[in-house]
């Protein structure tokens, strides 16, 4: 027999009996794993994923208690551009979130009753809508928009529709910056999704729904082209800023913590990743490994690198309400182990990511922690590095 006590704790017979003195006194018994993500093999995209994703949010509890009747945002991953392509394979297939994974989460989130729905992703140049850059690169952004009722779209990079920057504050204070200027449909939503191509990262170990983040800040006041004092109107520049500390964000914006702390990449990317998780808390985690790449976030990485690319079909799909948990699953499936930290793969020039963001109290990276549902780790794992 167990029993929970307002605290959530339980327990058993056992130290029912040893309260009443028949036994000695037993430790409390912890309720089960911290969080749950479901991991599904995909080996191609197309319709099926539909149903696979709906049968995958099921898994971890269903949305419609989520989104019903909320206002939700879906940061996906466009980094780079559509031209940049690895051999002659399109960005969607190495390095972009794909259009048919974005559609079905579009899809189902609709079907549990979201209010609203806005597509967010920022772009380091111009003020082009989002819309664009999709049909630039083959795309129909008109089968998204229609995948679900009150669609929206916005590149974020700058102040987009809003008519002001909204300020969103590290609880902790944060690792490197105590709070963020993004735009405003990062605070204007009630849920947070972040669906991210499962990749390994140059300076952050791997890209997941944790690393996708690094997208929100606008370039407008995080770009090299930033203004000093003000938001620059036009977004212009990579975020230069956070990679080396060279400069400070517009003094409108909160500035670092200790502009004295180390300037070096491998220190200051995983702890502005985890600050932005911590300041714009995700809700929602979807990393896709249907299809993609080795080595690096992009086929830009290439120059310098001493292991070459590869596209690779790893042929899985993961899903979690804890993106701590659902990125060191992801890790997991990339032959990684999630507890490793600077100095291992695939963390070797960079601090770990993960245990960053645990620290911040975001989720757990520790798979004794966590239920895995659907396929074991053990029967999907595709190891990166057996690719060099």
């Amino acid at each position: 027999m167990q029993t929970k006590n307002l605290s959530g704790t339980t327990y058993t017979r056992r130290a029912f009996l040893a309260a009443a003195g028949a036994l000695p006194l037993a430790l409390p018994v912890k309720a089960g794993p911290e969080a749950r993500v479901a991991l599904a093999r995909c080996q191609s995209y197309g319709p099926h994923l539909v149903p696979l994703l709906g049968k995958m949010f099921d898994q971890i509890g269903g949305l419609k208690k989520l989104v019903a009747g909320k206002t939700v945002a879906v940061k996906i991953n466009l980094t780079g551009a559509s031209t940049i392509r690895l051999w002659h394979e399109p960005a969607e297939t190495t390095y972009w979130t794909h259009p048919d994974v974005i559609g079905a989460t579009i899809y189902w989130l609709g079907r549990a009753g979201a209010r609203r729905i806005r597509i967010l992703e920022s772009f380091a140049e111009g003020t082009k809508p989002l819309e664009e850059e999709m049909i630039v690169a083959g795309w129909e952004p008109a089968d998204l928009l229609n995948a679900a009722p009150r669609v929206e779209m916005e590149n974020t990079g700058f102040l987009g529709y809003g008519k002001r920057y909204h300020r969103m504050m590290v609880p902790n204070g944060g690792y490197i910056y105590p709070g963020f200027d993004l735009n405003h449909s990062y605070e204007e939503c009630d849920v947070f999704v972040s669906i991210a191509k499962l990749k390994e990262h140059v300076t952050a170990g791997i890209t997941g729904a944790l690393k996708n983040l690094f997208g929100i800040a606008p370039c407008t006041i995080y770009g090299t082209a930033a203004g000093k004092d003000e938001p620059a109107l036009v977004p212009h520049g990579g975020r230069m800023m956070f990679h080396t500390g060279y400069r400070q964000p517009s003094r409108s914006a909160p500035q670092e913590n200790d502009p004295t702390s180390p300037r070096e990449e491998g220190y200051r990317v995983p702890r502005i990743i985890a600050d932005l998780a911590a300041a714009r808390p995700i809700h929602l985690a979807i990393v896709e490994g249907v299809e993609t790449m080795t080595t690096g976030e992009g086929p830009w990485i290439a120059a310098g690198r001493t292991r070459k690319i590869h596209y690779v079909r790893p042929g899985v799909m993961i899903v979690g309400t804890d993106p701590v948990a659902t990125d060191a699953v992801a890790a997991a499936v990339m032959g990684f182990d999630p507890m490793a930290e600077r100095g291992t793969p695939p963390f070797e020039t960079c601090d770990s990511t993960l245990a960053l963001a645990e620290r911040h109290g975001l989720g757990t990276r520790d798979l004794r922690r966590i239920e895995v549902v659907g396929e074991p780790i053990s029967k999907v794992v595709f190891p990166f590095r057996a690719y060099t």
